[in-house]
């Protein structure tokens, strides 16, 4: 499955944290991620990431392309409730495609344990069924 993996600021280190520790469910997919939070993302867990543009540049944009074009199945976006964020509006227009397309959407991490287990008991398996349907 392909995978989104996204952070703002303040947010990143839990992220990387998370993906430490579910590394080995996680190191089974394709994982996609926006600028800075994918470069660190590699560096830190040693994990292949494809990167996009940073969030506010256009990243939450070309991921939310991949999402319209049915190429994401999971979104992992550690979002910063307390802080305002300059590209808003990309973040909501990400999270109303996830809705639109009914891809998985964690924006924390309690989410983020419930889908990545999910993932790894086979949860999710019906957006690979649907996507063969389509076929």
């Amino acid at each position: 499955m392909n995978i989104a993996l996204i952070a703002h600021d303040k947010k990143k280190d839990d992220l990387i944290r998370f993906v430490l520790a579910y590394k080995s469910i996680i190191e089974k997919h394709t994982l996609f991620a926006t600028g800075t939070t994918g470069k660190r993302i590699g560096e830190e867990t040693g994990l292949s990431v494809h990167r996009f543009r940073s969030g506010p540049l256009g990243g939450d944009q070309e991921i939310g392309s991949y999402i319209a074009n049915d190429k994401m199945d999971l979104i992992l976006f550690f979002r910063d409730p307390l802080t305002a964020q300059p590209h808003e509006p990309d973040v909501s227009a990400l999270i109303r495609l996830c809705d639109v397309y009914s891809v998985p959407l964690a924006t924390n991490m309690g989410t983020a344990e419930v889908l990545v287990r999910g993932l790894d008991r086979g949860d999710i398996a019906w957006r690979s069924i649907v996507k063969e349907k389509e076929e």
